[in-house]
């Protein structure tokens, strides 16, 4: 007999996934090197001597720091001087972990901090910066910087210090994994499928979407991860259009239920699985299993073009064709990077128009193959997604979670 949510929690003896299989072998010291010297070779390329941090995600990336990171990312306080060469110096750091050596207190970034004084804080910083370049011996005197307030740019170019975007950097850096990298994300996933399979055990009809939800939270946590970037579960008449997040609206037999995972697990590493189910004791109807087998036609057809070399272009042009009813409601994107969060590139379908940037893939790329479908003015809707390695000869499929097979007959 399925459990309620509630009686999954009181009944507690699941959710601790190292109980019951074996964590991969991940060497986190070869992999922080890894990720430095991946860092370090894309300042190299841009010319950079110093690289300052604030994302979260590029704190945890560049030297594994994790404290307060949703709260850093809407108040900014912590943030990281990363040098071409030599040793980083951390400033405002919350994590009694980081060295002495490596800590220093530094100036106010948000306004909680600083209020009405943040151009004279931020000239304090530039100061900061020029001192710390002097002390490297730093030539040129470039550095790139990322989401911060217009004034701190200004006052470094003031200072005559050259000013590139951050984003340059740490966002080029995350692109390609490595072996260890990738166990985390094999791990991560896992995490997710285990909260997958409870979510699926509870949903009958009279729980509620939220509680659901609260099942993939509740897992992601118990085994050390972080948060979900937002709350993506709908059922019934909400599941279209896409992108609404749960809400207290009870399940009812013969319902659709969504949902993307969206997962900052274990180690900082992304799971991003979507799959829809479907709730008896009713039988799926035929609309339900058109639309979603379309779905799985888009992920299966688009997978297909998955290879090192293909230009982002050329998949945009030989994606799945849509049909037109199905267009207005699509999803954003057919493919994205993802790795410690969703990440570049991100490819949209062609009748979105033409993209911004052209590349092309790369073996070691982490990347999600996306579908929605639900057509306009219907209540029914799809939303599955698969994560895949970029292999030598072409893909690995990670997310192992099995396809509805109600609604694929």
């Amino acid at each position: 007999m399925a459990m309620t949510p509630d009686q999954l929690v009181l009944n507690e003896n699941w959710s601790d996934l190292s109980r019951i299989r074996d964590m991969p072998v991940i060497d986190r010291a070869r992999m922080n090197q890894y990720r430095q010297s991946r860092i370090r070779r894309v300042m190299r390329s841009h010319d950079v001597s110093l690289c300052i941090m604030v994302n979260p995600i590029s704190l945890r990336y560049a030297i594994d720091y994790r404290n307060y990171a949703l709260f850093m990312s809407h108040i900014p306080s912590t943030y990281l001087f990363f040098p071409l060469e030599g040793e980083f110096l951390l400033h405002h750091a919350f994590d009694p972990k980081v060295l002495e050596t490596n800590i220093r207190t530094g100036q106010p970034l948000a306004y909680m901090y600083g209020g009405e004084n943040l151009t004279e804080h931020a000239k304090k910083l530039a100061q900061d910066v020029d001192e710390f370049l002097v002390e490297l011996g730093a030539n040129p005197r470039k550095v790139a910087i990322e989401y911060v307030n217009p004034s701190i740019t200004q006052a470094l170019e003031d200072r005559g210090i050259e000013v590139i975007d951050g984003v340059l950097i740490t966002e080029r850096a995350r692109l390609i994994k490595n072996e260890d990298e990738i166990a985390c994300i094999r791990w991560a996933i896992a995490v997710a499928e285990h909260g997958a399979n409870k979510l699926k055990e509870a949903m009958i009809p009279g729980v509620s979407e939220l509680q659901l939800w609260a099942l993939l939270n509740y897992t992601n946590l118990a085994n050390d991860g972080d948060w979900h970037d937002g709350r993506m579960l709908a059922s019934g008449p909400r599941i279209n259009p896409w992108l609404q997040e749960a809400s207290d609206r009870k399940i009812e037999s013969g319902d659709l239920v969504g949902f993307d995972t969206d997962m900052v697990g274990p180690m900082g590493y992304f799971a991003d699985l979507s799959r829809t189910f479907h709730c008896g004791p009713a039988k799926p109807n035929k609309r339900q299993r058109e639309v979603y087998q379309l779905a799985y036609r888009e992920i299966e057809h688009n997978l297909k073009l998955i290879k090192p070399g293909v230009k982002f272009s050329e998949l945009q042009k030989n994606a799945f064709t849509v049909p037109e009813e199905f267009q207005s409601n699509a999803y954003p994107c057919i493919v994205h990077g993802v790795g410690m969060c969703d990440e570049y590139p991100n490819i949209s379908p062609i009748f979105r128009g033409a993209l911004p940037y052209e590349d092309a893939i790369q073996s070691g790329m982490v990347l999600c193959v996306e579908s929605y479908m639900g057509a306009k003015d219907e209540t029914i809707g799809v939303k599955l997604e698969q994560q895949i390695l970029v292999t030598e000869s072409g893909y690995e499929i990670l997310t192992n979670y099995p396809f509805d097979e109600q609604l694929m007959s």
